[in-house]
């Protein structure tokens, strides 16, 4: 994938107007969680779309501190275990909340009006109407999965982890795929030659 070609990462700012905006919208808690589950968590548009109750809770029933994506849900066969971001885990209690008594650890999270899921087609969509709202340009549904890349990429090394174990977080067969997606940082590269 050539590097204009890739969808652009999002700025803290905008990850906050984006965030705050779907919130105020109608289906808001949805909607804001889709987006913190690309953002906040880097699942795929069909990951989000495919992402069952059973993935995201403990024994209890309650939900847990990592999202344990099967196969049968990520793409391909890489299926994996991703920490829940606060926001993230926030966002699931709330919408667990709301269907109390009444959820299936087989059913989807995320669902339309009319139906008890949703499709991976749909929730690329939302982000593409939600973008273009906004005005931001150059953002599709891949932005959030970059965003997470990029971000947890820049931060790995300072909590004693390595690339490896970003791609294992988004569940990359290689780390050359891994390295695509990563959004290079022009100040960042002037800092660390100062350094020299």
């Amino acid at each position: 994938m050539g590097l204009g070609k890739q969808s652009k990462t999002l700025t803290k700012p905008q990850i906050e107007m984006v965030s705050t905006y779907l919130r105020t919208k109608r289906n808001g808690l949805r909607n804001q969680t889709i987006f913190l589950l690309s953002v906040k968590s880097g699942l795929r548009s069909k990951e989000i779309a495919s992402l069952q109750w059973s993935e995201v809770m403990n024994s209890d029933g309650e939900i847990a501190d990592v999202i344990s994506l099967t196969n049968r849900t990520s793409k391909g066969k890489s299926g994996r275990i991703v920490p829940l971001h606060k926001d993230v885990k926030g966002n699931l209690i709330e919408l667990l909340s709301e269907v109390r008594g009444k959820v299936d650890p087989t059913e989807s999270i995320i669902r339309t009006e009319r139906s008890k899921s949703t499709t991976s087609q749909t929730i690329v969509n939302m982000f593409q109407s939600w973008y273009r709202s906004l005005g931001l340009v150059g953002c599709s549904s891949h932005s959030g999965r970059r965003t997470f890349i990029t971000e947890t990429a820049k931060r790995i090394s300072t909590v004693g982890g390595s690339l490896r174990d970003v791609q294992m977080m988004v569940g990359h067969s290689s780390l050359q795929t891994t390295q695509r997606y990563i959004e290079g940082d022009s100040d960042s590269q002037r800092k660390v030659v100062g350094l020299l």
